[in-house]
């Protein structure tokens, strides 16, 4: 991951809410409706997300209206930023793959 990407893409609005709410997979809408965050710019920041590695398109899901929707998880569990007198550093923890496979079972059982 590029240190300067990460760290502009925490710096934008919504951004670490985003990040925050996506625990479990959601779509744009619902991190929208969630987080109160207008839909376009929701859109914006879930590419930005997604770009940086911070965020993934999980799956796509069927939606009520029977249209295939997208749904994104963070790629990420933790951030820690050091800044030194002339430099900085940026280091991301990824989800443990295992982790990811136990939410997967888990929202699949909770929807069945």
């Amino acid at each position: 991951m590029e240190s300067d990407r990460t760290l502009a893409a925490l710096g934008n609005e919504y951004n670490p809410d985003i990040l925050r709410a996506a625990d479990e997979p959601h779509s744009a809408q619902e991190f929208s409706e969630m987080l109160d965050i207008p839909i376009a710019t929701c859109y914006r920041r879930i590419e930005e997300l997604t770009a940086a590695g911070l965020l993934e398109l999980h799956d796509r899901v069927l939606s009520d209206e029977h249209r295939r929707t997208n749904v994104y998880r963070r790629e990420v569990d933790k951030v820690v930023i050091q800044f030194d007198e002339n430099d900085y550093n940026v280091a991301v923890t990824e989800r443990p793959e295992v982790k990811n496979k136990l939410d997967d079972v888990w929202r699949q059982i909770a929807h069945d």
